[in-house]
């Protein structure tokens, strides 16, 4: 079985990503760890903030080290929230608080119907020892929907429905989120990579 440390503190990320990794990995995050704190994400892409977070952590604990950055690009908005997902309405704004602020801005717009195009986008970084291994990206396509739907999920995922589907992120059983979403593409090529380190190849 190959461990996983995730320089993260959010148990939704940390219980999703085990979900998509299922059994062959032990994945643990930082909650164990308090003398690491959350880390500021100060770069200016998903890549930046992703690798510099597997980096500092990689450099205080040892083995494999997995950090993620995400967020969700609206057409209309010119890409926004994108890299500021999580603080977008305030650092310690909740879900709804955000998603809120995202309906108003897209109403302010004018945007409707085909003009609310956006994205998931995840990048996520592995390192080891202080050294980057490598990147790993992941996308859906899809569009806002014109109000919350559904309870799965967490962060946007109520009001954004993936290309193909006509349910929401959150409307959609995990097991079929966990196969589609911009983080289970991303996690896949990860866990290819660490199978491929753990086998010498």
């Amino acid at each position: 079985m190959v461990e996983l440390l995730l320089a993260t503190h959010n148990a939704h990320k940390t219980r999703e990503i085990q979900e998509i990794l299922e059994t062959d990995f032990a994945v643990r995050d930082l909650h164990a760890c308090p003398e690491i704190s959350d880390i500021d994400e100060t770069g200016a892409s998903f890549k930046e903030n992703a690798t510099f977070k597997a980096l500092v952590v990689s450099r205080t604990l040892p083995g494999f080290v997995a950090a993620d950055d995400s967020g969700l690009e609206v057409d209309a908005l010119g890409g926004a929230p994108g890299i500021y997902s999580a603080r977008y309405a305030g650092k310690n704004a909740t879900n709804n608080e955000k998603i809120n602020k995202l309906l108003r801005e897209l109403a302010r717009a004018g945007a409707v119907d085909d003009a609310r195009g956006a994205r998931f986008h995840c990048v996520v970084a592995l390192a080891c020892n202080g050294n980057l291994i490598e990147t790993f990206e992941g996308i859906v396509e899809g569009k806002i929907a014109d109000k919350p739907r559904g309870n799965g999920g967490f962060g946007y995922d109520p009001i954004f429905i993936p290309k193909g589907f006509k349910e929401t992120l959150g409307e959609l059983p995990i097991e079929v989120k966990n196969t589609i979403s911009h983080r289970a593409k991303a996690i896949r090529r990860l866990a290819l990579k660490l199978r491929q380190l753990e086998s010498g190849d």
